[in-house]
Parts: C-alpha cells; structure tokens; sequence
C-alpha cells in the first residue's frame, strides 16, 4: 500500500508492525523507513581479469558454505562459547515495548540534543480503525508544539525515539541513549585566543552575504561527477578533467581573509563589491597636491616670517657682502640689460632694501671711504 507525504507517494515495505501506546489509548501502525540512501555503491572486482570478489558464508566446523535459512543467532560468551538466541527467545522479553511504541513524556523540541538523532521512520497507521486515534494525536503534537519521547524494541535491542509531526504525518526519529553521546572533550583548542570585535563584524557581514538557502536546492555534486564518469567510461571516452582546485595556503591574515571571502561571495551574487562600505575596510588615504612655489620677481610682501627672511637674506647675499663700488659695478651692469631685467632686479633690490633696512644703512654709514674723506677734509679756522 502506498503511503503518501505531500506530493511524493513512497512504495515502500514496513520494517516493524506494532502499536503506539498513547496512555490507554493503543494506536496500531506500520514503521517504514523515512530515507533513503543514494549514494553509488561499489562491486569489488579482481583487477586483473575484472572477474567479482564475493563473500561467502562458510561453517567453520563443516568447511562449507551455508545459505540464509540455515544461518542464526548467537552470543559468545566471555570464554569463547556460543550460546545460540532464537527469534522465539527475544518474542518473550519481559519488555512492555517488544511490540509497542511506549510514549513516556511531552517536552519541547529545543530539549532534545541534535547529537542524539539517528535513524528517521514515518509511522503509518495500520487500517482503518486507528484513523482516529493517530489523528487525536497529531493534532495534540500540532497544538502542543511538543514532541513526544517514547521507548521502542528494534533488532535486538530497546531503544529511545522521538515522535513529531511531519506534514500530516506523524514521524519518529530513533535516538541514542545520553550515554551513547561522547562529551566534547579535548577537541576544542586548549590555547587562548581572543577574538576582536572587528573581526566577528567581517563574520556577520560575511553570515548575511552568504544568506539562507532552500535546502530542496542543493544537491550532490560528488554522485553527480562520479555518474559523469561511468558514463564517459561506458561509452570509451575519456573521463572529464577535474577543475583546478583553488590555493590552500596558509591563512596569515584573517581579517583579509573575511574581507576577501566577502567581496567573493558578493561577487557569486552578482552584486557590487564596495570595500569602502565593508565593516573593517581600511578606508584609502586621500592624496592632495602641494600648491606650487611662486617665482621671486612674483613674491608677496614680507610679513617678518622665518621663510621670508631666510628667502631675502639669500636674494640679498651680494649686496650685503659687496661695497660701495661693486654696487655701483652692479648698477652699471644691469644698464645694459633689458627692461625685463631691470624691473626685476629693482623689485630685489626694493625687497633687499626693505628686508634689511636698518643692517644696510648702518653698514653703508660705516663704510671706510666716507671715514677717509671726512679725515682728509681740513677744518677751516677762524680769524
């Protein structure tokens, strides 16, 4: 009988047949695998002759090999005895779940540790009669948002699972038991590290880029290249070249390696990539051109600064250091230029006059010529 969830209708057999026990209420159902495997599988083959290696069951005492029918169960002892377990030996545990799916509490779906999950089933209601009450209880888990703990007997053993309600039906996820799970010790890293704030803002930026996903879009990829290749083997062609696997070097720096890895799954998108906007983004230093320096002839007044002073003293050096006649030397030079020339050399000499204007006048009226003609000039006298 086909059971239908959504739109898919699975034709599958059922593993177990028993009944929920929901207080005094007996629910009758049929347990059927909710997954399924599609993974390639494999044969072993001889390599030199491509002929199948198969295992065979083969008795130790008689030599030889025995079929299904002939093969059951055994436990070794601590010694090395078999005692043998026959199917009607388990049918009588003392075990009020060897056939019942016993629900023993309600508890919200965050008390449950993702690392207990195991094995998934659908629980498909066994005819017509428990129509009503496996409804009662879906609706109860719908309204409740609970999910329910039970104790089932699978294969051998007493197991934990958890009931939920999937689209209209109602599922059950085998778990293992709290002792089953290892505890996470040793695996985190023992050396201390801190984590600047920075850096976990280039993590939520790259979290948020990266988005959700619909998890009926991803598929894999690995089955779908090895299918490729047996195709290519089949039909005695060349199998596809592998892309080039991308660098894996060593991760120096990690807020480049956040920031990088944000441009690059922007860029997947399609979207922009503005690193300027980016939480963590160095922003570019902002280059400016010094104004340029003015010609002497075009120098602005002096206002007494270090700058101007140092630029008149340099401009000003001859007439400083020379004498009353290599001015006039000077003078006579600059005659014979053009009219360019000396409006420029008038404008120094202006400046030069301004900047050092009590140095020069007291440095001409000490000059040794006028010493001399005022010693060789005779006093006149008086009658």
């Amino acid at each position: 009988m086909p059971f239908t969830l959504g739109r898919k209708v699975l034709h599958v057999r059922s593993i177990w047949n028993g009944a929920i026990s929901f207080g005094l209420v007996s629910i009758p159902i049929k347990l059927v695998n909710a997954t399924e495997n599609h993974s390639i599988s494999f044969r072993q083959i001889h390599t030199e002759d491509g002929g199948r290696i198969r295992y065979r069951k083969v008795c130790e005492l008689e030599e030889r090999e025995v079929t299904s029918a002939e093969i059951g169960k055994g436990y070794e002892d601590a010694d090395g005895t078999i005692i043998p377990i026959t199917d009607e030996d388990l049918s009588h545990l003392p075990l009020p779940t060897a056939k019942t799916i016993e629900i023993v509490a309600f508890v919200p779906a965050d008390r449950i540790d993702p690392l207990q999950m195991d094995a998934a089933y659908y629980l498909q209601a066994g005819g017509a009669p428990a129509a009503k009450p496996y409804t009662l209880l879906r609706e109860a888990l719908k309204r409740s948002h609970k999910v329910a703990i039970a104790k089932y007997a699978l294969r051998g053993r007493e197991r934990l699972g958890m009931l939920r309600v999937v689209g209209e039906a109602i599922a059950m996820h085998g778990l293992l038991w709290p002792d089953e799970v290892r505890a996470p010790e040793g695996v985190a890293p023992d050396t201390s590290v801190t984590v600047r704030d920075n850096e976990l803002d280039l993590a939520d930026a790259l979290m948020d880029t990266l988005g959700e996903v619909d998890l009926a879009d991803l598929h894999d990829e690995y089955r779908e290249a090895v299918e490729e290749v047996v195709a290519a083997k089949a039909a005695g062609e060349a199998p596809p070249e592998a892309p080039a696997a991308p660098s894996s070097g060593k991760v120096l720096d990690l807020m480049a390696a956040l920031e990088k890895s944000v441009r690059a799954a922007k860029e997947s998108r399609g979207e922009a990539s503005d690193s300027a906007h980016e939480p963590g983004a160095v922003e570019k230093a902002e280059v400016r051109r010094l104004p340029q320096r003015k010609s002497a002839g075009a120098a602005p007044k002096q206002t007494g600064g270090k700058k101007s002073t140092s630029t008149a003293r340099k401009s000003t050096a001859a007439p400083r250091k020379s004498t009353a006649k290599s001015t006039q030397a000077a003078k006579k030079t600059t005659a014979g230029g053009s009219t360019a020339k000396k409006s420029a050399a008038k404008k120094t000499t202006s400046t030069a006059k301004k900047a050092t204007a009590g140095t020069t006048a007291k440095t001409t009226a000490k000059t040794p010529a006028k010493k001399t003609a005022k010693k060789a000039t005779p006093r006149k006298r008086t009658a």
